[in-house]
Parts: C-alpha cells; sequence; structure tokens
C-alpha cells in the first residue's frame, strides 16, 4: 500500500512538471519521453505495490484498509491487490520464559522461572491477529503463565512444592493448555526451572532433613538391636527345645532299653519257667514209668522195664557233668552208666 502511495505521488510529480515543461515549449521536445518514463515508472511502482512476500517460518495475515480478510498466505511470494496489506505472524515453536513471585499455602516467598515453548495455529492466524493482535505474548502468553502457576504455587505448602515438582509441572501444564487453546495458541512443552525459598526457610529445611536422617539413623539402630536381641531369644529358645528334644530322646531311650531288659528277663524267666516245667514233666513220666515198673510182678519185668529202672537211678545219681573222655560204651545205657560213674556213685 506505502509503495502504491509513492508510485502515485511519483506520476502527479512527473505529470505537474511535463505539463509545465509543455506549456513552456523550451523542452518540448523531450516531453515524449518524460511521459513514457513516467509511464514506465508509475507501472512499475504498481506492478511492485501488488507483490507480497512472507517469510519463512511465518503466515501471511492480508488486511484490506484494516479490514482482516477471511484467509492468509503461506511462506513465499504472493501477488494481491496494491491495497491488501500483509502481516507476517511467526507461527514457529517459540519459548518464553518468565520470572515471578508466588507465595506457598503457608505464605512462603517462592522465586520462580517457568517457561513455555509454543505455537500458534496457522490455520487460526488471522482470528488471532484480529481478536489479539501480533503482540499475543504480551497480552495473552504471559498474564496465563502467571496466573497458571501462582494458582498452583497457592495449593501447596513450600515443603510440598520442594517434594511435588513434578507433579506442579504436570498441573500447570494442564491448565494453561486448555487457557491458550482457546486463544488458539498450541502449548508444546513446560519446565519449572527454577524454584527459589527464603534464606531462612532453606535453612530451617536443611535443619529439618538433619534431624529426620538422625531420626532414621536411630530408629535404623534400634530396629537393628531388637532384631539382634529377638535372633537370641530365637537362638536360646531353639537351643532349649533341642536340648529338652535330646533330654526326651535319652528318656525314651533309656525307658526303651529298660523295657527290653524287662521284657528279656521275663522271657528268660518264662524260659526257665517252661524248662522247668517241661523238666518236671519229664521226671514225672519217667517217674510213672518206674511206678509202673515196680508195679509189676518181678517175674514178669521184661529188660525194656529193667533199662528203664538203670536209667532213672544213673540220673539221679549223676551230678550234671559230662565226662572229658568217652570210648567204648555201644548203647545208651553204658553212657549213662559211664555218666554215673564220671562225677557220682554207681548204683
Amino acid at each position: 500500500m506505502f509503495t502504491l502511495f509513492i508510485a502515485a505521488i511519483i506520476l502527479l510529480i512527473v505529470g505537474v512538471a511535463t505539463g509545465i515543461f509543455i506549456r513552456s515549449g523550451k523542452y518540448k521536445k523531450y516531453s515524449t519521453v518524460v511521459i513514457a518514463a513516467t509511464v514506465v515508472v508509475s507501472l512499475g511502482g504498481i506492478a511492485y505495490s501488488c507483490v507480497r512476500t512472507v517469510p519463512t517460518g511465518h503466515t501471511g495475515i492480508v488486511t484490506t484498509f484494516g479490514n482482516v480478510e477471511n484467509y492468509n498466505f503461506e511462506a513465499g511470494v504472493h501477488i494481491c491487490a496494491p491495497w491488501h496489506t500483509v502481516v507476517a505472524m511467526d507461527n514457529r515453536n517459540q519459548k518464553a520464559s518468565v520470572n515471578m513471585e508466588c507465595f506457598s499455602s503457608d505464605i512462603q516467598n517462592v522465586s520462580v522461572t517457568y517457561t513455555l515453548n509454543y505455537q500458534i495455529e496457522k490455520a487460526n492466524a488471522q482470528t488471532i491477529y484480529k481478536q489479539i493482535g501480533t503482540d499475543y505474548y504480551n497480552t495473552v502468553i504471559v498474564p496465563r503463565i502467571q496466573e497458571a502457576v501462582k494458582a498452583v504455587m497457592a495449593r501447596y505448602t513450600a515443603e510440598e512444592l520442594l517434594e511435588n515438582r513434578a507433579e506442579l509441572s504436570v498441573e500447570i501444564r494442564a491448565i494453561l493448555t486448555e487457557k491458550l487453546r482457546a486463544y488458539n495458541i498450541e502449548v508444546i512443552d513446560t519446565s519449572l526451572e527454577n524454584l527459589d525459598f527464603s534464606d531462612a526457610f532453606t535453612d530451617a529445611v536443611e535443619a529439618k532433613q538433619v534431624a529426620e536422617q538422625k531420626s532414621k539413623q536411630a530408629k535404623i539402630e534400634q530396629e537393628q538391636k531388637t532384631m539382634e536381641a529377638e535372633a537370641a531369644a530365637q537362638r536360646a529358645k531353639i537351643e532349649a527345645e533341642a536340648a529338652a528334644e535330646r533330654a526326651k530322646i535319652e528318656v525314651e531311650s533309656e525307658a526303651r532299653v529298660a523295657k527290653i531288659a524287662a521284657e528279656a528277663e521275663l522271657d528268660v524267666a518264662k524260659i526257665k519257667a517252661e524248662a522247668a516245667t517241661f523238666e518236671g514233666q519229664k521226671t514225672a513220666a519217667l517217674i510213672e514209668k518206674v511206678r509202673d515198673v515196680l508195679a509189676k510182678d518181678p517175674e514178669n519185668l521184661t529188660d525194656e522195664d529193667i533199662n528203664n529202672l538203670l536209667v532213672y537211678y544213673y540220673i539221679q545219681k549223676w551230678n550234671g557233668e559230662l565226662p572229658s573222655t568217652y570210648i567204648g560204651a555201644e548203647d545208651f545205657y553204658e553212657l549213662i552208666g559211664s555218666l554215673a560213674g564220671n562225677g557220682g556213685t554207681n548204683p
């Protein structure tokens, strides 16, 4: 538009000068040349006024006498009417760092540096220009950053701000994303770069941390002592249980041995009783046979009866010792006789 205005002024000046020259008649022969040059310059100025250039990374906002059109230009060279004005708006990823003073919920002063990476929406660049203008950073972004950061900081105590820094950044970003979207500005990334407190508060926090560390150390030492005492008590309990078990095993073993010994003695007594009974039964049987023999008439005694009597008397006289040597004796009766003669008295 400015170029068109300059071209019109030049054309007017040249036209007036040409008219003067023609009237004076002094430079009449140059009038045609002057007119042609004036026309060329004017047309060149008009053509130049129709060319618009939009830099890379910008969006061209087209206006007509201050009225924003509903379309825009991408980066590059464009041809438009001379009365159109093109305003270049930066649509690249831009960075904004804002330093501010905030207060925590416990009224602690906090110095904050907050950084925002943002980008305008290219399709709605003309809307931003129409509603906000080109200084949208100071008009919209800085106030929204301060509002969001201070609102979130006021929800936490100073100690919580130190402990929940990541959560703070997430909350602030969510608020900024929602608020700036209403102005056609896209939030790309955010960061809470600095949190600085007063020296008094910092010293108090350090002292508290030292006290907490000492308390934790004392607690750990006490827990270790308790564990050692419990381990010692457990070992003593295990040893006592083992000793009791050993004593129980020994008692049971002794009882088992005594039981086995008693059972063995009982078995021996039983065997002896059975042997005595058997011996008595044999003696009784032999006596019975002797009685049978003696009850017979001597004239009716057989050789077997006489042998039985001899065996009985030999047994009565035998001292229970076997002879060291035994020679001869062709039958059992001779053996019995030799036994009786070896340690006893011959019948």
